[in-house]
């Protein structure tokens, strides 16, 4: 028996060196493969290959669209700033003509205004000296017929002053004296 006790000790003690050594190598294939330093060639070499095809891919193909994008992009904005400079320009020539046009517009209604006021200024004088002979004619006229009227109103006063005195003296009872009433009645007129 005790050579069976020492044989399953054996057994026992092999049986948990076995499992020692699979829990060992289980615990390395159990880790990070990439830190398994029995493959860092192979990585190493996987890694070079990689970053060398990244490279001829990046250099050859990429970065050139990339820059034939950008020198597009820039030739378009470059263009449109010297579109926009030129229309820029365009539109202060175009402002200054307006300007011109605008000043001489005003200056040519000045001008229209300026001959028109002379115009109505003639046409008015003459209206005017048409006017003031039309009331100067009139106004002689007038005068003419005022002393007509003056001197037949002083000739009807004298003939009424006449008519008058000879009746006031006939009612009297004095006798009427033609001559010597008309010498009362100018002396009494003149003043």
């Amino acid at each position: 028996m005790a050579n069976t006790t020492h044989t399953a000790a054996d057994t026992a003690t092999e049986a948990v060196g076995h499992a020692a050594e699979a829990a060992g190598h289980a615990a390395q294939s159990a880790g990070m493969p990439q830190l398994d330093t029995s493959t860092f060639a192979n990585q190493i070499f996987w890694l070079v290959v990689a970053l060398i095809v990244i490279y001829f891919v990046l250099s050859r193909i990429a970065l050139p669209r990339i820059g034939g994008v950008l020198a597009d992009r820039q030739r378009t904005i470059t263009s449109d700033i010297a579109a926009a400079e030129d229309l820029k320009a365009k539109a202060v020539e175009a402002e200054k003509a307006y300007n011109q046009a605008l000043t001489d517009a005003r200056g040519e209604a000045a001008r229209i205004v300026a001959e028109a006021r002379a115009e109505i200024q003639k046409d008015l004088d003459a209206a005017t000296a048409k006017a003031d002979a039309e009331i100067s004619a009139k106004a002689a006229e007038s005068a003419r017929r005022i002393d007509e009227i003056r001197a037949g109103a002083v000739e009807s006063v004298k003939a009424v002053a006449n008519d008058t005195a000879a009746a006031l003296v006939s009612s009297l009872g004095g006798a009427a004296d033609d001559k010597a009433i008309a010498a009362a009645v100018a002396e009494r007129m003149k003043g």
